[in-house]
């Protein structure tokens, strides 16, 4: 059953919102710096929240939010993700911080969205491990400053993402092992950070930030099973069997073995990663993958949702039974339940929902966005989640992406997510007005309600 202290929230990432990207002393990230494809914005304004945060905590109170999941940027914090720490970077996020418990709304704070800092990246980025104590005194720093208010830490956002989807893969500039390298370094920082957390005795919860999704057969063939299962223990599995137990995957380790990517342990490792569990496990769903035996080999685009092949254990495949969202997402709510049935029963520790939403070209009409597919989008996913629970699935918080529109990380601003329109453009600011959305209405109810009849509201304004 669903308490009534059920953080019903919505999310964000400080690279995709914020803007500000140079200020105050704040770094290069990655994100600054990156080749982005021709006709996608930069991430130099994105949505301003910068300087406008008091405005968009404002209307996260009005919708009624018991919980924004935000995320710190590392380049604001430690310029060069190592040495000197800027104090105006601990300001600002000190000002967003109490706005936000002033206002009754719980921050649940990410370290680390995707953008590592640049001067860390030329030194090798996750491939050399020094970034592994660059990370772990960042955030000695975070908990240090920030004890006693956040009661939810998140290490790494999708870290399962940034490694099976790498575009610096897809485009042959590094190695399956060398990216398993970095994905291990990644592991054992993380592993460092939540025993640094427990030992330091510092209030509150951590956890990982996964993309998980439960990876379907395409058939009932024998065959095709075994490929979902190897695929899930891959993207899944691998990254949180090591948060939660420890360590590695079995089966993850025997595919890492097969094609040459089992990264090497540094003679302590394996220790450090016995020694840092998590509290809860944070995650984020969008939609399941389908997979068969391994056929031929197909490519990915790089899309975070996108499914890919692996010679001789899976082969990705579309799912017939499901509808497509505009932009090629296929839509799964039953999935979602499924999803958080078989982390419960893997894992036993509470979940929470830290992004699930639908991306769509919204448009503006007589000062209003009348965003119906995402109500029905979020409805059905609500109440997929809700009969989760209801079967025994402890779950206590769901933070749709976005609170408010931002730079999608592949479309820029043509994809939008938030419950609140930003009025600008990829490459025209325009005012950057607020406009609350249908769906901003129609969450507002099912805060109220706390999340009850998510299906007889839809549309309620």
């Amino acid at each position: 059953m669903k308490k009534n202290d059920f953080l019903w929230g919505a999310a964000t990432s400080a690279y995709q919102v914020e803007g500000g990207w140079n200020e105050d002393g704040k770094g290069l990230s990655v994100q600054d710096i990156k080749k982005l494809p021709e006709n996608t914005s930069d991430f130099k304004v994105s949505s301003d929240h910068y300087h406008r945060f008091k405005e968009d905590i404002a209307l996260f109170k009005e919708l009624g939010l018991k919980a924004y999941r935000l995320s710190i940027a590392w380049t604001r914090i430690v310029p060069k993700g190592f040495g000197e720490v800027n104090q105006a970077g601990l300001a600002f996020y000190d000002q967003l911080i109490d706005e936000l418990i002033a206002a009754g709304i719980e921050p649940i704070v990410t370290v680390y969205h995707f953008d590592l800092p640049a001067a860390l990246e030329e030194q090798g980025g996750w491939n050399n491990r020094q970034t592994i104590d660059a990370f772990a005194d960042y955030c000695h720093v975070l908990f240090e400053h920030f004890n006693g208010r956040i009661k939810y830490w998140l290490t790494i956002n999708e870290q399962n993402m940034m490694v099976l989807a790498s575009s610096a893969v897809l485009a042959g500039k590094k190695t399956n092992r060398q990216n398993f390298q970095e994905n291990h370094h990644m592991l054992v920082a993380q592993a460092k950070v939540m025993k640094l957390f427990h030992d330091n005795n510092y209030q509150g919860q951590i956890g990982p930030a996964p993309n998980i999704a439960y990876i379907n057969p395409a058939s009932a063939k024998p065959e095709d099973v075994l490929a979902a299962q190897n695929f899930n223990a891959l993207r899944n599995w691998l990254f949180l069997d090591v948060p939660v137990y420890g360590r590695y995957n079995h089966q993850a380790v025997n595919i890492l073995k097969k094609i040459d990517a089992m990264p090497e342990f540094a003679p302590d490792d394996a220790e450090i990663l016995q020694a840092g569990r998590c509290d809860f496990i944070a995650f984020n769903y969008y939609s399941t993958n389908t997979v068969s035996a391994f056929h031929e080999a197909q490519g990915t685009d790089g899309d975070q949702q996108a499914g890919f092949s692996l010679p001789n254990f899976f082969e990705s495949q579309s799912n017939p039974y499901l509808e497509e969202t505009e932009f090629g997402w296929e839509i799964d709510p039953i999935g979602f339940k499924t999803t958080i049935h078989e982390l419960y029963s893997r894992y036993h520790l509470p979940l929470i929902v830290t992004e699930n939403g639908l991306g769509g070209r919204d448009i503006v009409e007589d000062g209003q966005v009348h965003d119906t597919y995402r109500i029905d989008y979020l409805a059905k996913h609500v109440q997929q989640m809700e009969e989760a629970i209801e079967e025994g699935a402890d779950v206590f918080g769901y933070c749709p992406w976005s609170a408010i529109d931002l730079i999608s990380t592949h479309e820029g601003f043509r994809k939008r997510y938030g419950f609140v329109y930003v009025n600008r453009s990829d490459f025209d600011l325009k005012d950057l007005k607020r406009i609350k959305k249908d769906s901003f209405y129609w969450y507002k109810k099912i805060i109220q309600q706390n999340g009850s009849q998510a299906e007889k509201i839809k549309g309620l304004k």
